[in-house]
Protein backbone atom coordinates (compact mmCIF):
# COMPACT_ATOMS: atom_id res chain seq x y z
CA UNK A 1 0.00 0.00 0.00
CA UNK A 2 2.89 2.41 0.46
CA UNK A 3 3.50 2.06 -3.28
CA UNK A 4 -0.20 2.53 -3.90
CA UNK A 5 -0.23 5.83 -2.06
CA UNK A 6 1.93 7.50 -4.66
CA UNK A 7 -0.91 7.10 -7.12
CA UNK A 8 -3.72 8.37 -4.89
CA UNK A 9 -4.16 11.74 -6.60
CA UNK A 10 -3.92 10.23 -10.06
CA UNK A 11 -6.58 7.64 -9.27
CA UNK A 12 -9.30 10.28 -9.14
CA UNK A 13 -8.64 11.09 -12.79
CA UNK A 14 -8.34 7.44 -13.75
CA UNK A 15 -11.76 6.63 -12.32
CA UNK A 16 -13.35 9.44 -14.31
CA UNK A 17 -11.72 8.19 -17.50
CA UNK A 18 -12.62 4.56 -17.10
CA UNK A 19 -16.13 4.84 -15.81
CA UNK A 20 -17.52 7.61 -17.98
CA UNK A 21 -15.76 6.50 -21.19
CA UNK A 22 -14.78 10.11 -21.67
CA UNK A 23 -11.31 11.09 -22.90
CA UNK A 24 -9.10 12.49 -20.14
CA UNK A 25 -5.43 13.30 -19.84
CA UNK A 26 -3.49 10.78 -17.77
CA UNK A 27 0.18 11.30 -17.07
CA UNK A 28 1.77 12.58 -20.30
CA UNK A 29 -0.98 11.85 -22.82
CA UNK A 30 -0.93 14.99 -25.01
CA UNK A 31 -4.09 14.42 -27.03
CA UNK A 32 -7.13 14.56 -24.75
CA UNK A 33 -9.62 13.53 -27.42
CA UNK A 34 -7.52 10.59 -28.57
CA UNK A 35 -6.87 9.03 -25.16
CA UNK A 36 -7.82 5.35 -25.07
CA UNK A 37 -9.15 4.35 -21.66
CA UNK A 38 -8.31 0.71 -22.41
CA UNK A 39 -4.63 1.66 -22.05
CA UNK A 40 -5.20 2.06 -18.33
CA UNK A 41 -5.96 -1.63 -17.94
CA UNK A 42 -2.76 -2.54 -19.74
CA UNK A 43 -0.63 -0.48 -17.37
CA UNK A 44 0.05 -2.27 -14.08
CA UNK A 45 0.86 1.00 -12.31
CA UNK A 46 -2.48 2.50 -13.23
CA UNK A 47 -4.36 -0.67 -12.30
CA UNK A 48 -2.60 -0.56 -8.93
CA UNK A 49 -3.78 3.01 -8.57
CA UNK A 50 -7.34 1.92 -9.26
CA UNK A 51 -7.02 -0.80 -6.62
CA UNK A 52 -5.53 1.66 -4.13
CA UNK A 53 -8.67 3.78 -4.40
CA UNK A 54 -10.79 0.73 -3.59
CA UNK A 55 -8.72 -0.03 -0.49
CA UNK A 56 -10.58 2.82 1.18
CA UNK A 57 -13.21 0.20 2.08
CA UNK A 58 -10.99 -0.75 5.03
CA UNK A 59 -11.36 2.67 6.66
CA UNK A 60 -8.88 4.13 9.14
CA UNK A 61 -8.51 4.95 12.82
CA UNK A 62 -11.70 6.43 14.28
CA UNK A 63 -11.95 6.94 18.01
CA UNK A 64 -15.76 7.16 17.79
CA UNK A 65 -16.31 3.66 16.35
CA UNK A 66 -17.69 2.44 19.69
CA UNK A 67 -20.05 5.36 20.22
CA UNK A 68 -23.01 3.11 19.41
CA UNK A 69 -22.28 0.70 22.25
CA UNK A 70 -21.56 0.78 25.97
CA UNK A 71 -17.78 1.21 25.93
CA UNK A 72 -17.61 4.97 25.43
CA UNK A 73 -19.65 8.09 26.06
CA UNK A 74 -22.29 9.32 23.66
CA UNK A 75 -25.90 8.55 22.79
CA UNK A 76 -25.92 7.04 19.33
CA UNK A 77 -29.56 6.00 19.41
CA UNK A 78 -32.01 8.64 20.56
CA UNK A 79 -35.65 7.63 20.14
CA UNK A 80 -36.47 6.80 16.51
CA UNK A 81 -32.85 7.23 15.43
CA UNK A 82 -33.53 4.73 12.61
CA UNK A 83 -36.42 5.22 10.18
CA UNK A 84 -37.24 4.21 6.63
CA UNK A 85 -36.24 7.70 5.50
CA UNK A 86 -33.06 7.97 7.58
CA UNK A 87 -30.99 4.97 8.64
CA UNK A 88 -28.85 7.25 10.79
CA UNK A 89 -25.76 5.54 12.20
CA UNK A 90 -26.73 2.23 10.58
CA UNK A 91 -26.70 3.54 6.99
CA UNK A 92 -24.44 1.27 4.95
CA UNK A 93 -25.32 1.26 1.24
CA UNK A 94 -22.11 0.55 -0.68
CA UNK A 95 -23.20 0.13 -4.29
CA UNK A 96 -21.00 2.91 -5.63
CA UNK A 97 -17.98 0.92 -4.51
CA UNK A 98 -19.51 -2.35 -5.70
CA UNK A 99 -19.85 -0.86 -9.18
CA UNK A 100 -16.19 0.15 -9.18
CA UNK A 101 -15.13 -3.32 -8.06
CA UNK A 102 -17.24 -5.06 -10.70
CA UNK A 103 -15.91 -2.70 -13.36
CA UNK A 104 -12.40 -3.52 -12.23
CA UNK A 105 -13.00 -7.27 -12.50
CA UNK A 106 -14.31 -6.91 -16.05
CA UNK A 107 -11.52 -4.61 -17.19
CA UNK A 108 -8.64 -6.49 -15.56
CA UNK A 109 -9.76 -9.67 -17.32
CA UNK A 110 -9.81 -7.83 -20.65
CA UNK A 111 -6.63 -5.83 -20.08
CA UNK A 112 -3.19 -6.57 -21.45
CA UNK A 113 -1.13 -7.24 -18.32
CA UNK A 114 0.81 -10.32 -17.27
CA UNK A 115 -1.06 -13.40 -16.12
CA UNK A 116 0.52 -13.19 -12.67
CA UNK A 117 -0.48 -9.55 -12.30
CA UNK A 118 -4.03 -10.34 -13.41
CA UNK A 119 -4.27 -13.14 -10.86
CA UNK A 120 -3.19 -10.90 -8.01
CA UNK A 121 -5.42 -8.05 -9.13
CA UNK A 122 -8.48 -10.26 -9.55
CA UNK A 123 -7.79 -11.92 -6.21
CA UNK A 124 -7.87 -8.53 -4.52
CA UNK A 125 -11.03 -7.50 -6.39
CA UNK A 126 -12.95 -10.66 -5.52
CA UNK A 127 -11.97 -10.21 -1.90
CA UNK A 128 -12.92 -6.53 -1.91
CA UNK A 129 -16.34 -7.38 -3.34
CA UNK A 130 -17.05 -9.80 -0.51
CA UNK A 131 -15.62 -7.36 2.02
CA UNK A 132 -17.89 -4.56 0.79
CA UNK A 133 -21.00 -6.73 0.72
CA UNK A 134 -20.35 -8.02 4.25
CA UNK A 135 -21.34 -4.83 6.14
CA UNK A 136 -24.38 -4.41 3.90
CA UNK A 137 -25.58 -7.96 4.61
CA UNK A 138 -24.97 -7.63 8.35
CA UNK A 139 -26.89 -4.34 8.30
CA UNK A 140 -29.84 -5.15 6.02
CA UNK A 141 -29.84 -8.90 5.50
CA UNK A 142 -29.98 -10.08 1.91
CA UNK A 143 -29.28 -7.42 -0.73
CA UNK A 144 -28.93 -7.56 -4.53
CA UNK A 145 -25.57 -9.29 -4.98
CA UNK A 146 -24.44 -7.72 -8.23
CA UNK A 147 -21.50 -9.24 -10.05
CA UNK A 148 -21.62 -7.07 -13.17
CA UNK A 149 -21.05 -3.33 -13.13
CA UNK A 150 -24.17 -1.26 -13.64
CA UNK A 151 -24.04 1.84 -15.80
CA UNK A 152 -23.95 4.75 -13.41
CA UNK A 153 -26.05 6.93 -15.73
CA UNK A 154 -28.64 4.44 -17.01
CA UNK A 155 -29.14 1.70 -14.43
CA UNK A 156 -31.11 1.88 -11.20
CA UNK A 157 -30.81 -0.67 -8.45
CA UNK A 158 -34.21 -2.07 -9.40
CA UNK A 159 -33.39 -5.75 -9.04
CA UNK A 160 -34.71 -8.28 -6.52
CA UNK A 161 -32.83 -8.85 -3.29
CA UNK A 162 -30.92 -12.08 -3.01
CA UNK A 163 -31.83 -14.06 0.06
CA UNK A 164 -29.56 -13.63 3.04
CA UNK A 165 -28.38 -17.23 2.66
CA UNK A 166 -27.51 -16.61 -0.98
CA UNK A 167 -25.54 -13.51 -0.07
CA UNK A 168 -23.46 -15.44 2.43
CA UNK A 169 -22.85 -18.15 -0.16
CA UNK A 170 -21.80 -15.57 -2.76
CA UNK A 171 -19.43 -13.91 -0.29
CA UNK A 172 -17.81 -17.26 0.46
CA UNK A 173 -17.50 -17.96 -3.28
CA UNK A 174 -15.79 -14.62 -3.83
CA UNK A 175 -13.43 -15.20 -0.91
CA UNK A 176 -12.58 -18.70 -2.15
CA UNK A 177 -11.84 -17.23 -5.59
CA UNK A 178 -9.59 -14.68 -3.93
CA UNK A 179 -7.72 -17.31 -1.90
CA UNK A 180 -7.04 -19.30 -5.07
CA UNK A 181 -5.48 -16.27 -6.78
CA UNK A 182 -3.66 -14.43 -3.99
CA UNK A 183 -0.24 -15.15 -2.53
CA UNK A 184 -0.74 -16.93 0.76
CA UNK A 185 1.44 -14.65 2.89
CA UNK A 186 2.81 -11.21 2.16
CA UNK A 187 5.68 -10.82 4.59
CA UNK A 188 6.19 -7.63 6.62
CA UNK A 189 9.61 -7.33 5.01
CA UNK A 190 8.01 -6.75 1.61
CA UNK A 191 8.56 -3.16 0.56
CA UNK A 192 6.12 -3.17 -2.35
CA UNK A 193 3.37 -5.65 -1.46
CA UNK A 194 2.89 -5.14 2.28
CA UNK A 195 -0.55 -3.65 2.83
CA UNK A 196 -2.22 -5.66 0.09
CA UNK A 197 -4.69 -8.44 0.80
CA UNK A 198 -3.13 -11.88 0.96
CA UNK A 199 -4.51 -15.39 1.30
CA UNK A 200 -4.09 -15.44 5.07
CA UNK A 201 -6.29 -12.39 5.57
CA UNK A 202 -8.80 -13.81 3.09
CA UNK A 203 -8.96 -17.11 4.99
CA UNK A 204 -9.32 -15.37 8.34
CA UNK A 205 -12.07 -13.17 6.93
CA UNK A 206 -13.87 -16.18 5.46
CA UNK A 207 -13.85 -17.70 8.94
CA UNK A 208 -15.34 -14.49 10.32
CA UNK A 209 -18.08 -14.42 7.68
CA UNK A 210 -19.06 -17.99 8.58
CA UNK A 211 -19.16 -17.04 12.26
CA UNK A 212 -21.70 -14.37 11.37
CA UNK A 213 -23.68 -16.75 9.19
CA UNK A 214 -24.10 -19.08 12.18
CA UNK A 215 -24.84 -16.27 14.62
CA UNK A 216 -28.09 -15.55 16.49
CA UNK A 217 -28.58 -12.38 14.43
CA UNK A 218 -29.27 -14.48 11.35
CA UNK A 219 -30.70 -17.55 13.08
CA UNK A 220 -33.05 -16.30 15.80
CA UNK A 221 -35.06 -19.52 15.95
CA UNK A 222 -31.91 -21.64 16.45
CA UNK A 223 -29.28 -19.19 17.62
CA UNK A 224 -26.72 -21.63 19.01
CA UNK A 225 -27.68 -24.99 17.53
CA UNK A 226 -28.06 -24.41 13.81
CA UNK A 227 -26.16 -26.37 11.17
CA UNK A 228 -23.90 -23.46 10.21
CA UNK A 229 -21.87 -23.62 13.40
CA UNK A 230 -20.04 -26.76 12.26
CA UNK A 231 -18.66 -25.14 9.11
CA UNK A 232 -17.82 -22.04 11.11
CA UNK A 233 -15.81 -24.22 13.49
CA UNK A 234 -14.03 -26.11 10.72
CA UNK A 235 -12.90 -22.99 8.87
CA UNK A 236 -12.09 -20.94 11.98
CA UNK A 237 -9.93 -23.77 13.31
CA UNK A 238 -8.22 -24.10 9.93
CA UNK A 239 -7.54 -20.35 9.81
CA UNK A 240 -6.14 -20.34 13.34
CA UNK A 241 -3.88 -23.34 12.79
CA UNK A 242 -2.69 -22.20 9.37
CA UNK A 243 -1.74 -18.72 10.54
CA UNK A 244 -0.18 -20.02 13.75
CA UNK A 245 1.97 -22.47 11.80
CA UNK A 246 3.19 -19.60 9.63
CA UNK A 247 4.39 -17.61 12.63
CA UNK A 248 1.44 -15.40 13.53
CA UNK A 249 1.36 -14.92 17.29
CA UNK A 250 0.30 -12.55 20.04
CA UNK A 251 2.88 -9.86 20.73
CA UNK A 252 4.18 -9.96 24.27
CA UNK A 253 3.07 -6.43 25.22
CA UNK A 254 -0.61 -5.61 24.76
CA UNK A 255 0.27 -1.92 24.58
CA UNK A 256 2.15 -2.59 21.32
CA UNK A 257 -0.55 -4.40 19.34
CA UNK A 258 -0.72 -1.48 16.90
CA UNK A 259 2.12 0.84 17.86
CA UNK A 260 4.68 -1.82 16.94
CA UNK A 261 3.89 -1.92 13.24
CA UNK A 262 4.13 -5.11 11.14
CA UNK A 263 4.32 -7.26 14.26
CA UNK A 264 3.49 -10.96 14.45
CA UNK A 265 -0.11 -10.26 15.48
CA UNK A 266 -1.05 -8.17 12.44
CA UNK A 267 -3.09 -10.15 9.94
CA UNK A 268 -3.96 -7.07 7.89
CA UNK A 269 -3.43 -3.36 8.34
CA UNK A 270 -3.93 -0.19 6.33
CA UNK A 271 -0.66 1.64 5.79
CA UNK A 272 -0.48 5.22 7.00
CA UNK A 273 2.44 7.36 5.90
CA UNK A 274 3.20 11.03 6.42
CA UNK A 275 2.24 13.23 4.65
CA UNK A 276 0.21 11.23 2.12
CA UNK A 277 -2.03 9.39 4.55
CA UNK A 278 -2.45 10.09 8.25
CA UNK A 279 -5.16 9.54 10.85
CA UNK A 280 -6.56 11.31 13.90
CA UNK A 281 -6.53 8.84 16.76
CA UNK A 282 -4.69 10.83 19.42
CA UNK A 283 -6.53 13.94 18.27
CA UNK A 284 -9.83 12.61 19.58
CA UNK A 285 -8.69 10.19 22.26
CA UNK A 286 -6.39 12.42 24.28
CA UNK A 287 -7.50 14.91 26.93
CA UNK A 288 -8.27 18.23 25.30
CA UNK A 289 -5.33 20.05 26.91
CA UNK A 290 -2.94 17.62 25.22
CA UNK A 291 -4.73 17.60 21.89
CA UNK A 292 -6.17 20.09 19.41
CA UNK A 293 -9.66 20.14 20.94
CA UNK A 294 -11.75 18.20 23.40
CA UNK A 295 -11.77 14.41 23.25
CA UNK A 296 -14.40 12.98 20.90
CA UNK A 297 -15.47 10.18 23.26
CA UNK A 298 -14.33 8.85 26.63
CA UNK A 299 -14.57 5.43 28.34
CA UNK A 300 -17.64 4.80 30.48
CA UNK A 301 -17.57 3.71 34.10
CA UNK A 302 -19.34 0.56 32.92
CA UNK A 303 -16.42 -0.26 30.63
CA UNK A 304 -13.93 0.46 33.40
CA UNK A 305 -15.70 -2.06 35.61
CA UNK A 306 -15.73 -4.65 32.82
CA UNK A 307 -11.96 -5.11 32.96
CA UNK A 308 -11.20 -8.06 35.24
CA UNK A 309 -9.06 -7.91 38.33
CA UNK A 310 -5.45 -9.06 38.24
CA UNK A 311 -6.50 -12.62 39.10
CA UNK A 312 -8.87 -12.69 36.13
CA UNK A 313 -12.01 -12.60 38.25
CA UNK A 314 -14.73 -10.00 37.70
CA UNK A 315 -14.53 -6.97 39.96
CA UNK A 316 -17.85 -7.92 41.58
CA UNK A 317 -16.96 -11.60 42.11
CA UNK A 318 -16.74 -12.22 45.89
CA UNK A 319 -14.55 -15.26 45.28
CA UNK A 320 -11.83 -13.13 43.75
CA UNK A 321 -8.47 -12.58 45.41
CA UNK A 322 -8.82 -8.81 44.99
CA UNK A 323 -12.54 -8.46 45.56
CA UNK A 324 -13.85 -5.34 47.28
CA UNK A 325 -17.46 -4.28 47.94
CA UNK A 326 -18.77 -1.93 45.26
CA UNK A 327 -18.49 1.19 47.40
CA UNK A 328 -14.86 0.43 48.27
CA UNK A 329 -13.97 -0.63 44.75
CA UNK A 330 -15.17 2.71 43.35
CA UNK A 331 -12.62 4.53 45.50
CA UNK A 332 -9.69 2.35 44.36
CA UNK A 333 -10.80 0.94 41.02
CA UNK A 334 -7.30 1.23 39.48
CA UNK A 335 -5.69 -1.18 41.95
CA UNK A 336 -4.90 -4.82 41.08
CA UNK A 337 -6.54 -4.75 37.68
CA UNK A 338 -6.04 -6.70 34.47
CA UNK A 339 -2.94 -4.96 33.02
CA UNK A 340 -4.91 -4.22 29.85
CA UNK A 341 -6.83 -1.65 31.87
CA UNK A 342 -3.76 0.44 32.60
CA UNK A 343 -2.70 0.18 28.94
CA UNK A 344 -6.11 1.21 27.61
CA UNK A 345 -7.53 3.87 29.94
CA UNK A 346 -6.34 7.12 31.54
CA UNK A 347 -7.95 7.92 34.89
CA UNK A 348 -7.78 10.84 37.26
CA UNK A 349 -4.35 11.31 38.81
CA UNK A 350 -2.65 8.72 36.62
CA UNK A 351 0.92 9.34 35.55
CA UNK A 352 0.69 10.18 31.85
CA UNK A 353 4.02 10.52 30.12
CA UNK A 354 3.29 12.51 26.98
CA UNK A 355 5.98 14.14 24.85
CA UNK A 356 6.43 17.79 25.75
CA UNK A 357 5.14 17.36 29.29
CA UNK A 358 7.13 16.89 32.54
CA UNK A 359 8.01 13.30 33.38
CA UNK A 360 5.93 13.63 36.57
CA UNK A 361 2.83 14.85 34.71
CA UNK A 362 -0.43 13.47 36.05
CA UNK A 363 -3.71 13.73 34.22
CA UNK A 364 -6.51 15.25 36.28
CA UNK A 365 -10.19 15.17 35.36
CA UNK A 366 -12.09 16.83 38.22
CA UNK A 367 -13.76 20.17 37.55
CA UNK A 368 -11.94 23.04 39.23
CA UNK A 369 -8.66 21.10 39.29
CA UNK A 370 -8.22 19.82 35.76
CA UNK A 371 -7.60 22.03 32.75
CA UNK A 372 -11.01 23.26 31.50
CA UNK A 373 -10.52 21.16 28.35
CA UNK A 374 -10.18 18.03 30.52
CA UNK A 375 -12.66 18.74 33.32
CA UNK A 376 -15.69 16.62 34.21
CA UNK A 377 -18.10 16.96 37.09
CA UNK A 378 -20.67 19.10 38.87
CA UNK A 379 -18.92 19.90 42.16
CA UNK A 380 -20.60 23.15 43.38
CA UNK A 381 -17.46 24.06 45.32
CA UNK A 382 -15.23 24.03 42.25
CA UNK A 383 -15.94 27.67 41.43
CA UNK A 384 -16.36 26.85 37.72
CA UNK A 385 -18.74 24.82 35.59
CA UNK A 386 -17.48 22.10 33.28
CA UNK A 387 -18.42 22.50 29.62
CA UNK A 388 -17.67 18.82 28.94
CA UNK A 389 -20.32 17.04 30.97
CA UNK A 390 -22.33 15.88 27.97
CA UNK A 391 -19.25 14.32 26.36
CA UNK A 392 -16.82 13.32 29.10
CA UNK A 393 -16.82 10.64 31.79
CA UNK A 394 -13.77 11.29 33.98
CA UNK A 395 -11.67 8.87 31.88
CA UNK A 396 -9.77 9.07 28.59
CA UNK A 397 -8.66 6.49 26.02
CA UNK A 398 -4.99 5.54 26.16
CA UNK A 399 -5.00 2.48 23.91
CA UNK A 400 -3.05 2.93 20.66
CA UNK A 401 -2.16 6.55 21.47
CA UNK A 402 1.24 7.66 20.20
CA UNK A 403 2.58 9.50 23.23
CA UNK A 404 5.69 10.49 21.28
CA UNK A 405 3.57 13.17 19.62
CA UNK A 406 3.53 16.52 21.37
CA UNK A 407 0.34 18.51 21.73
CA UNK A 408 1.32 20.59 18.69
CA UNK A 409 1.91 17.46 16.58
CA UNK A 410 -1.27 15.56 17.42
CA UNK A 411 -3.25 16.72 14.40
CA UNK A 412 -2.15 15.31 11.04
CA UNK A 413 0.88 13.40 12.31
CA UNK A 414 -0.61 10.10 13.52
CA UNK A 415 0.86 7.57 11.10
CA UNK A 416 0.38 4.30 12.99
CA UNK A 417 -0.90 1.68 10.57
CA UNK A 418 -4.62 0.99 11.06
CA UNK A 419 -5.10 -2.59 12.23
CA UNK A 420 -8.05 -4.16 10.42
CA UNK A 421 -7.55 -7.68 11.77
CA UNK A 422 -5.13 -9.11 14.29
CA UNK A 423 -4.40 -12.66 15.35
CA UNK A 424 -6.23 -12.21 18.65
CA UNK A 425 -9.47 -11.87 16.67
CA UNK A 426 -8.68 -15.03 14.71
CA UNK A 427 -8.16 -16.77 18.03
CA UNK A 428 -11.34 -15.60 19.71
CA UNK A 429 -13.43 -16.24 16.58
CA UNK A 430 -12.11 -19.80 16.69
CA UNK A 431 -12.83 -20.09 20.41
CA UNK A 432 -16.43 -19.02 19.91
CA UNK A 433 -17.07 -21.52 17.11
CA UNK A 434 -15.30 -24.25 19.07
CA UNK A 435 -17.45 -23.74 22.13
CA UNK A 436 -20.69 -23.88 20.15
CA UNK A 437 -19.71 -27.21 18.56
CA UNK A 438 -18.76 -29.12 21.69
CA UNK A 439 -15.08 -28.18 21.87
CA UNK A 440 -15.03 -26.05 25.00
CA UNK A 441 -11.60 -27.44 25.85
CA UNK A 442 -10.21 -25.74 22.75
CA UNK A 443 -11.98 -22.51 23.65
CA UNK A 444 -10.40 -22.65 27.12
CA UNK A 445 -6.88 -22.89 25.68
CA UNK A 446 -7.50 -19.80 23.56
CA UNK A 447 -8.88 -17.84 26.50
CA UNK A 448 -5.89 -18.82 28.61
CA UNK A 449 -3.47 -17.67 25.90
CA UNK A 450 -5.22 -14.30 25.57
CA UNK A 451 -5.15 -13.76 29.32
CA UNK A 452 -1.59 -14.95 29.70
CA UNK A 453 -0.46 -12.31 27.20
CA UNK A 454 -2.55 -9.72 29.02
CA UNK A 455 -0.55 -10.35 32.21
CA UNK A 456 -3.31 -11.85 34.33
CA UNK A 457 -2.19 -14.14 37.13
CA UNK A 458 -2.47 -17.85 36.21
CA UNK A 459 -3.84 -18.89 39.59
CA UNK A 460 -3.26 -22.23 41.30
CA UNK A 461 -5.29 -24.05 38.63
CA UNK A 462 -3.54 -22.36 35.69
CA UNK A 463 -6.84 -21.10 34.25
CA UNK A 464 -6.17 -17.35 34.61
CA UNK A 465 -9.37 -16.73 36.51
CA UNK A 466 -11.63 -18.60 34.08
CA UNK A 467 -14.22 -20.56 36.05
CA UNK A 468 -16.51 -21.65 33.19
CA UNK A 469 -17.51 -25.32 33.09
CA UNK A 470 -20.54 -25.32 30.78
CA UNK A 471 -21.14 -24.28 27.20
CA UNK A 472 -23.26 -21.34 28.37
CA UNK A 473 -20.62 -20.19 30.84
CA UNK A 474 -17.85 -20.41 28.23
CA UNK A 475 -20.03 -18.44 25.83
CA UNK A 476 -20.31 -15.64 28.38
CA UNK A 477 -16.59 -15.83 29.14
CA UNK A 478 -15.78 -15.41 25.44
CA UNK A 479 -18.19 -12.49 25.14
CA UNK A 480 -16.63 -10.81 28.17
CA UNK A 481 -13.11 -11.42 26.88
CA UNK A 482 -13.89 -9.89 23.49
CA UNK A 483 -15.30 -6.81 25.21
CA UNK A 484 -12.00 -6.22 27.01
CA UNK A 485 -9.48 -7.48 24.45
CA UNK A 486 -10.97 -5.42 21.62
CA UNK A 487 -11.98 -2.38 23.64
CA UNK A 488 -12.20 0.84 21.60
CA UNK A 489 -11.48 -1.06 18.35
CA UNK A 490 -15.03 -0.72 17.01
CA UNK A 491 -16.14 -4.34 17.49
CA UNK A 492 -18.50 -4.15 20.44
CA UNK A 493 -21.68 -2.97 18.73
CA UNK A 494 -21.22 -5.49 15.91
CA UNK A 495 -20.71 -8.26 18.44
CA UNK A 496 -23.82 -7.31 20.41
CA UNK A 497 -25.84 -7.22 17.19
CA UNK A 498 -24.72 -10.65 15.98
CA UNK A 499 -25.34 -12.10 19.45
CA UNK A 500 -28.77 -10.39 19.64
CA UNK A 501 -27.83 -8.70 22.89
CA UNK A 502 -29.29 -5.24 22.39
CA UNK A 503 -30.79 -5.73 25.85
CA UNK A 504 -27.38 -4.57 27.10
CA UNK A 505 -27.86 -1.25 25.28
CA UNK A 506 -31.58 -0.56 25.22
CA UNK A 507 -32.66 1.88 27.95
CA UNK A 508 -29.42 1.22 29.84
CA UNK A 509 -27.76 4.41 31.15
CA UNK A 510 -24.06 5.22 30.92
CA UNK A 511 -22.02 6.68 33.76
CA UNK A 512 -18.79 8.46 34.55
CA UNK A 513 -16.86 9.18 37.75
CA UNK A 514 -16.34 12.67 39.13
CA UNK A 515 -13.11 13.16 41.09
CA UNK A 516 -13.12 15.55 44.08
CA UNK A 517 -9.91 16.09 46.07
CA UNK A 518 -10.08 15.09 49.72
CA UNK A 519 -8.10 15.78 52.88
CA UNK A 520 -6.51 13.08 55.01
CA UNK A 521 -9.65 12.82 57.13
CA UNK A 522 -11.78 12.18 54.04
CA UNK A 523 -13.45 15.59 53.95
CA UNK A 524 -13.42 17.70 50.80
CA UNK A 525 -10.22 19.64 50.24
CA UNK A 526 -10.63 23.38 49.67
CA UNK A 527 -10.44 24.01 45.93
CA UNK A 528 -7.55 26.48 46.27
CA UNK A 529 -5.46 23.91 48.14
CA UNK A 530 -6.31 21.22 45.58
CA UNK A 531 -5.36 23.52 42.72
CA UNK A 532 -2.02 24.32 44.36
CA UNK A 533 -1.18 20.65 44.90
CA UNK A 534 -2.25 19.64 41.41
CA UNK A 535 -0.10 22.35 39.83
CA UNK A 536 3.03 20.32 40.58
CA UNK A 537 1.23 16.97 40.16
CA UNK A 538 1.34 16.09 43.87
CA UNK A 539 -2.21 14.72 44.00
CA UNK A 540 -2.41 10.99 43.29
CA UNK A 541 -5.51 8.93 42.43
CA UNK A 542 -6.19 8.00 46.06
CA UNK A 543 -6.21 11.66 47.09
CA UNK A 544 -9.71 11.93 45.63
CA UNK A 545 -13.24 10.81 46.35
CA UNK A 546 -15.12 9.41 43.36
CA UNK A 547 -18.81 9.88 42.69
CA UNK A 548 -20.86 8.20 39.95
CA UNK A 549 -22.70 10.51 37.53
CA UNK A 550 -25.00 9.53 34.69
CA UNK A 551 -23.71 10.77 31.33
CA UNK A 552 -24.55 12.81 29.45
CA UNK A 553 -25.61 15.14 32.24
CA UNK A 554 -28.42 16.73 30.20
CA UNK A 555 -30.32 16.32 26.93
CA UNK A 556 -30.98 12.82 25.57
CA UNK A 557 -29.47 10.64 28.26
CA UNK A 558 -30.25 7.09 27.24
CA UNK A 559 -30.09 4.91 24.13
CA UNK A 560 -33.22 3.42 22.59
CA UNK A 561 -32.22 0.26 20.72
CA UNK A 562 -35.26 -1.95 20.00
CA UNK A 563 -34.96 -5.44 18.56
CA UNK A 564 -35.99 -4.28 15.11
CA UNK A 565 -32.62 -2.51 14.89
CA UNK A 566 -30.92 -5.87 14.43
CA UNK A 567 -31.55 -5.13 10.76
CA UNK A 568 -31.87 -1.64 9.33
CA UNK A 569 -34.60 -0.76 6.83
CA UNK A 570 -33.87 -0.15 3.18
CA UNK A 571 -34.32 3.54 2.65
CA UNK A 572 -37.58 4.62 1.03
CA UNK A 573 -35.65 6.60 -1.58
CA UNK A 574 -33.96 3.38 -2.72
CA UNK A 575 -37.18 1.40 -2.83
CA UNK A 576 -38.97 4.23 -4.67
CA UNK A 577 -36.52 3.93 -7.57
CA UNK A 578 -38.17 0.70 -8.71
CA UNK A 579 -40.68 -1.98 -7.86
CA UNK A 580 -38.48 -5.04 -7.27
CA UNK A 581 -36.86 -4.24 -3.93
CA UNK A 582 -38.75 -5.48 -0.86
CA UNK A 583 -38.60 -3.79 2.52
CA UNK A 584 -37.57 -5.74 5.65
CA UNK A 585 -40.46 -7.28 7.53
CA UNK A 586 -39.91 -5.32 10.76
CA UNK A 587 -40.10 -2.08 8.77
CA UNK A 588 -43.40 -2.53 6.95
CA UNK A 589 -42.26 -5.00 4.29
CA UNK A 590 -42.25 -8.72 3.61
CA UNK A 591 -38.54 -9.54 3.24
CA UNK A 592 -37.07 -11.78 5.94
CA UNK A 593 -33.43 -10.71 6.52
CA UNK A 594 -32.64 -13.79 8.62
CA UNK A 595 -31.70 -17.28 7.44
CA UNK A 596 -33.99 -19.19 9.84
Amino acid sequence: MKKYLSYSILSVFILTTILSTRCTKVLDQPNLSAYDSAAIWSDSNLVNSYLANLYNVFGNWNVSLDRLDDQVSGIGFPTDAITVTDAGPLANWGYTTIRLINEGITQVKAGNTSDDFKKRSLGQLYFLRAYEYFPMVTTYGGVPYLKVAQDRYKDNLNVPRNSTKECFEFMIQDIDSAIALLPQHILPSSTTDWGRVDGNFALAFKAKVLLYMASPQFNPSKPWDNAYWQEAYTVNKAAYESLKNQGYALVSDYAQIALQEKNSEIVFSVTNQYPNKTANWDNGARPGSLSRGTAAVTPTWEMVKNFPMLDGKASDDPSGKYYKPASVFMQSFWENRDPRFGKSVVWNGKLFQVAGMPSVYRQYTGVGIADPLDAFGVNPNAGVTSANNNKYSGFFILKNCDLNLTQAQVQGNYTVDFVVMRFAEVMLNYAEAANETGHSDEALEILKAIRQRAGIEPGSDGKYGITASTRLAYRQAIMDERNVEFCFEGMRFKDLRRWRRFDLLNNVPKHGLEAIAKKADGSEMPIEQAQALSSDYSLEPDDFTYTELQIPISGVRINTVPDKYYFAPLQSSVIAAGDKLEQNKDWGGTFDPTIH
